[in-house]
């Protein structure tokens, strides 16, 4: 039960922490005409090869 709700609390928190910047910077940049990754595009680009791993660094770290 600890590991779930420290999973929940640690992990809930680094995925709302980039949520609101990410949209209001492509909502800026789309608005500016530039062009922006598609959510896929993005999840394949970004998001897995960045956030995976730190995800699975704060969880070893932590556990």
């Amino acid at each position: 039960l600890l590991a779930i709700s420290a999973g929940a609390v640690f992990m809930g928190a680094n995925t709302y922490i980039g949520n609101a910047p990410n949209f209001m910077v492509k909502s800026i940049s789309e608005s500016s005409g530039i062009e922006m990754p598609s959510f896929f595009g993005y999840l394949f680009k970004w998001s897995l090869p960045i956030l995976f791993p730190l995800f699975i660094i704060v969880t070893f770290l932590f556990f």
